[in-house]
């Protein structure tokens, strides 16, 4: 002579104006089978549709740009140019065109404003010199 407890999901009068649902507990007895009522599924309409379609038009485009400026903000600040002279190698020019920076440091910044691959240069090439920060 036991008695079973269960959770009734069924919407109960309430004085408020809202349609909430109101769980509360209900005695069955023994051998009645509980059933869960079924929920329908939320379905969106064509306002609310057009809602997310632009807000995820919004988000794309915003991330959009944030990459793109963030890109265009990285490249170097381009101060003059130098031309190589005969004999002279990378190095030498990063040390007489940026002596305010270690030889390495200078060099890779040449080569950042130039898009050089390796530290080779020729006579009568043409380098673009960065900005000292």
């Amino acid at each position: 002579m036991s008695a079973a407890v269960a959770w009734e999901l069924a919407p109960t009068p309430c004085r408020m104006p809202s349609r909430t649902v109101r769980s509360q507990l209900r005695l069955v007895p023994p051998g009645e089978r509980v059933v869960a009522p079924m929920r329908v599924a939320t379905r969106i309409n064509r306002r609310g549709r057009l809602l997310v379609t632009l807000t995820v038009l919004a988000a794309a485009t915003t991330l959009g740009l944030m990459v793109a400026t963030s890109v265009m903000a990285s490249g170097p600040q381009i101060d003059h140019a130098t031309t190589v002279s005969a004999g002279q190698t990378l190095s030498e020019v990063a040390a007489a065109q940026l002596p305010g920076l270690p030889i390495n440091e200078a060099v890779a910044r040449i080569q950042l404003a130039n898009d050089l691959n390796t530290s080779q240069v020729h006579a009568g090439q043409s380098l673009l010199i960065p900005s000292m920060p």
